[in-house]
Parts: structure tokens; C-alpha cells; sequence
């Protein structure tokens, strides 16, 4: 699978100097797909930060990509769980995948015949070639999250970061987008994704790693989502209902 796109040993992250994530040692290869399961504030969005250099680390090592996670940040691809984007601005489905293109060609300078292409391609693979005209903010939730996608592998990131990608996302949605993610990875891009979903975890990812203010497992699906180890990064909320099911309740 060639050389890690990712490697993390010993790391804690967290924000002024207070942890609130310790323990991660996680190795993912090129063409791996890795999920990080855990429950609400378990720290899973801000693992996805440090590993865009949003987020200090303040113990351990980072290597994203073979460099610092802040330099790496041009080569990685991220889709946001919420995004910045105000519904209400004027602005089209193809401008807004537009963007990740920018960071190849540098905002100063005009697009190029080559960069238009590439955004109708990563529309059409999203399968949203004819809505590339279409007001942003006019598009269901689960087609803006599509849009966002394309967005980001137009700029052809090594590594590509999803932050809980199919939270209110319908079934078309969920299904165009797994499908891209499967032919990324295929392609030989690393992917990290962020979900409470193990149904999601366990027939989409490679490797799972389980959080919970410190990693509690990391493994195939199989291995680290078992009822033992959910009831450990879980605690109460992971409830043994017996014949080997666990059953996770939110707080």
C-alpha cells in the first residue's frame, strides 16, 4: 500500500494547552479507508483538525503526508460537517467546487480551460453533472454535501478528511458519495471519516479507531467495534443487549 499517508505516535491534541485527546498511534496507508467512531465530544472532529494543522499537537508525533499536518494542508482534502457557505449568497454549485481548485492555480489567477473541466468532471462524479448552474442554497442537503465533496477531490488531495459526511443526507446522497469514496481509495487516496453511524464504520472503513478522550481501540471493524471495547469508550451509553449486539443511546 506504500509509503503512510498518516502516522500518529503518542499524540494528544487539544487547544491551550489542555488535552482533550491523548493516546493516538494510528498508521494509514495510501488507498486505506479509516473511521473514527466514538461518541458525541468524544473528540473525533478535533483528531480531523490536527490532522490539518488546525489543532495543536501537544504530545507524540505527527506526520501527515510525509511532512508537519500544517504542511501538508495544500495535499489534503477536507469536508466539513457544517460549512461556512451562507445559503442565501449568490454564488452556483460550480463555483463553490471552483474553490478547491483554487488551491492549485492560487486565487489571484483566472481559471484555466483544464481547471473548468476538472469541475464538471467532479460534478459528474458526484452525480451532479447538470446541477453545476444551480444556486447553492437551493439544493437539498444531501446534494450541497455532494457539491462540498466535489469540492474537495477537484484539487486531487493524497489524503481526503470527512467530518460526519452523511449526518442528514439522504439515501441517493449517501449512496453517490460511498460509491466516490470507494473509488478514491481504489485510486490509491487515503480517507478518514468521521461517523457515529457502525453500520457505516464496519461495511465502509479498512481500520476503525475508537475515541473517547483517548483512543480505546484501532483495528479492522471486526476487532476494535466489539461489544467490549464500545462499552469501554462508551460507558453506560453502550448497553449489552445480548447474543453478542450492543446497542450505543446518546446522552
Amino acid at each position: 500500500m506504500g509509503e503512510a499517508a498518516l502516522r500518529y505516535a503518542g499524540v494528544s491534541v487539544g487547544y491551550h494547552g489542555t488535552p482533550v485527546l491523548r493516546e493516538v498511534e494510528l498508521t494509514l496507508a495510501g488507498g486505506q479507508r479509516l473511521a473514527l467512531v466514538g461518541p458525541n465530544g468524544a473528540g473525533k472532529s478535533t483528531l480531523i483538525k490536527s490532522i490539518l494543522g488546525l489543532v495543536p499537537v501537544l504530545a507524540g508525533t505527527a506526520t501527515v503526508l510525509g511532512g508537519t499536518p500544517a504542511g501538508a494542508r495544500h495535499r489534503t482534502g477536507y469536508v466539513p460537517q457544517t460549512d461556512s457557505l451562507d445559503a442565501d449568497f449568490p454564488i452556483t454549485a460550480a463555483q463553490v467546487v471552483m474553490m478547491g481548485r483554487y488551491r492549485r492555480i492560487g486565487w489571484w489567477r483566472p481559471t484555466r480551460a483544464v481547471d473548468r473541466r476538472a469541475v464538471r468532471e467532479a460534478l459528474d462524479r458526484v452525480g451532479l453533472a447538470d446541477r453545476g448552474g444551480s444556486h447553492f442554497g437551493i439544493l437539498s442537503g444531501g446534494q450541497r454535501q455532494r457539491v462540498l465533496l466535489a469540492r474537495a477531490i477537484v484539487a486531487e488531495p493524497g489524503l481526503l478528511l470527512l467530518d460526519e459526511p452523511f449526518n442528514g443526507v439522504d439515501a441517493v446522497s449517501q449512496d453517490a458519495i460511498v460509491r466516490v469514496l470507494r473509488e478514491l481509495s481504489a485510486a490509491g487516496t487515503a480517507l478518514v471519516l468521521s461517523t457515529h453511524d457502525l453500520t457505516v464504520a464496519r461495511e465502509l472503513a479498512d481500520l476503525v479507531c475508537l475515541l473517547n478522550g483517548r483512543q480505546w481501540a484501532l483495528g479492522p471493524p471486526a476487532e476494535a467495534l466489539t461489544g467490549e471495547s464500545l462499552r469501554r469508550a462508551y460507558g453506560g451509553h453502550a448497553i449489552d443487549v445480548g447474543d453478542g449486539r450492543t446497542v450505543l443511546v446518546e446522552p
